[in-house]
C-alpha cells in the first residue's frame, strides 16, 4: 500500500508501528490516559470545532482527564482509542469532603486528595506501606486481583467496536502505575526513594508483589481480547528535568530486571507493541528500554535534558517508535502564542516524520492553562504537515 493510498486509522497507526510510513502522521488525543486534555479545557475544544456542549466526562479521576466523544475523535482525525480496565468488584470508592479538600482511597489502598476550591488534580497524600513494614507485612497486605472478572466486563465488545465501527487502532491501559512509580505509591517517595538507596531488598519485594498483580491481569487482557489489540499501555516515570530520578546503575540493578520479566511476558502473548510512558531526561536509559522489548517511547519530552528530538530520532528512530513529541507543552503550547505553536509543531514533525515510526501526540496531557487559540494552532499545523505525499 503506497503512502498516497487512503488508509483506514487502524492501518494507519499499525503502519507506522512497523516503522513504515503511512499515508499521513497518526494523530493521537485521548488514545491513552497520557495524550488525553483536562476536563476543564475540553468544552473549549468542542466550541472551537464547532460541535454542541456536552457535560464532560471524567475518564481518568486522579488526573482529571475528559473522556473524549466520538464527535471530537472523528473531527480531529484521532487514530487510536484506549480501553481501560475497571475496579475489582470488591472496591468501593468513597469520596469524602473535609478540611479543604475532597479525598478517596483506590484500589491499592493510597490516598488522594484535590483542594475543594481551585482544585485541579487529585494528588497522592497517604501511601499504605509507609513506614518500616518488614516482608511479611508487605508479603499479606491485600492486593488488589488482577483477575478479577469484574475488570474486563464488556471490554472485548469495546474493543470489536473500535475495531470494525471506529476502524481506529486499539490501545488498552494497564492496571496501575509502574514498577518503581508503584514503589513510591505504595511506599510514599521519602520511604520509597530510602528503600531503593538502604533497603534494596524491600523496594524489590513491593516491586515484585506489583509485578505479579500486573502479570496475573496481563494474562488475563490478553487472553480476553486476544487479537483485537494493536497497543498495551504501560507506564513507570524514570525521569526528571535534567536527569534520572534515580542513579542508572540502581534502575538496572532493580527496576530493569522486573520491567524484562513483564515485557517478555506481554510479548510472548500478543503481537501488540508495548508503549511505556516515562517523562523526564531518560535518554541515558533508552538503549536499556529498546533491550528489555520497549516498542514505543512517550511522551518524548522534549524540554528535558538530551532530549532533542532531531537527535533522538537519528540515535534510536530505527528501533523504537515515538508517540508524542509533537509539540513542547513545558515552554510552547501553555505560554506561547500560536505562531510559536505552529513553529514548533513543524519543527518536531520534521524532526521525527522520516520512515515512520512517529505518532503525533502533545507531549503529555492538554493542562488547563492551555489556551484554546495555541490547540488550535498544533491541530491545524499538524494537518497541513501531516501527509507523507510530499509531492
Amino acid at each position: 500500500m503506497s503512502a498516497a493510498t487512503a488508509m483506514t486509522p487502524r492501518e494507519r497507526v499499525r503502519t507506522a508501528l512497523d516503522h513504515r510510513e503511512p499515508d499521513r502522521i497518526p494523530f493521537d488525543l485521548g488514545g491513552s490516559r497520557m495524550t488525553g486534555i483536562h476536563v476543564s479545557a475540553y468544552p473549549r475544544l468542542r466550541e472551537a470545532l464547532g460541535l454542541a456542549p456536552v457535560e464532560p466526562r471524567v475518564s481518568d479521576l486522579a488526573q482529571q482527564l475528559a473522556d473524549i466523544d466520538t464527535d471530537v475523535m472523528d473531527r480531529l482525525g484521532c487514530d487510536v482509542r484506549v480501553l481501560v480496565p475497571g475496579s475489582g468488584a470488591g472496591y468501593r470508592r468513597e469520596m469524602v469532603e473535609a478540611d479543604g479538600y475532597t479525598s478517596y482511597v483506590d484500589e491499592w489502598g493510597a490516598a488522594r486528595r484535590m483542594p475543594l476550591q481551585g482544585g485541579l488534580y487529585y494528588d497522592t497524600h497517604g501511601a499504605p506501606l509507609a513506614g518500616e513494614p518488614d516482608a511479611a507485612t508487605i508479603d499479606g497486605f491485600p492486593w488488589p486481583d488482577g483477575t478479577d472478572p469484574a475488570r474486563f466486563v464488556g471490554l472485548a465488545d469495546a474493543a470489536r467496536h473500535i475495531i470494525e465501527t471506529e476502524q481506529r487502532a486499539v490501545m488498552v491501559g494497564s492496571i496501575s502505575s509502574g514498577l518503581s512509580e508503584g514503589l513510591f505509591k505504595m511506599r510514599g517517595f521519602e520511604d520509597g526513594y530510602l528503600d531503593l538507596a538502604a533497603e534494596p531488598d524491600r523496594a524489590r519485594q513491593v516491586m515484585e508483589k506489583m509485578l505479579e498483580v500486573k502479570l496475573a491481569y496481563w494474562d488475563r487482557a490478553l487472553r480476553e481480547l486476544g487479537p483485537d489489540v494493536d497497543v498495551i499501555g504501560e507506564a513507570d516515570d524514570l525521569g526528571g528535568q535534567d536527569r534520572l530520578l534515580y542513579a542508572p546503575a540502581t534502575y538496572r540493578k532493580l527496576v530493569k530486571p522486573l520491567q524484562a520479566e513483564l515485557f517478555s511476558f506481554i510479548h510472548a502473548r500478543t503481537k501488540a507493541k508495548i508503549f511505556l510512558h516515562s517523562c523526564g531526561a531518560i535518554r541515558e536509559i533508552i538503549p536499556d528500554l529498546i533491550e528489555i522489548g520497549v516498542d514505543i517511547l512517550n511522551p518524548v519530552q522534549v524540554s528535558a535534558a538530551h532530549m532533542d528530538s532531531a537527535e533522538l530520532k537519528a540515535e534510536f528512530g530505527r528501533d523504537i517508535v515515538f508517540w508524542g513529541g509533537g509539540v513542547d507543552t513545558q515552554r510552547v503550547l501553555g505560554t506561547g502564542t500560536p505562531d510559536q505553536v505552529r513553529a514548533d509543531v513543524r519543527r518536531r514533525i520534521g524532526d521525527l516524520r522520516s520512515g515512520g515510526g512517529f505518532i503525533f501526540a502533545t507531549v503529555h496531557n492538554v493542562q488547563p492553562n492551555v489556551p484554546v487559540e495555541n490547540l488550535m494552532a498544533m491541530w491545524e499545523t499538524w494537518r497541513e504537515e501531516a501527509s507523507y505525499d510530499r509531492s
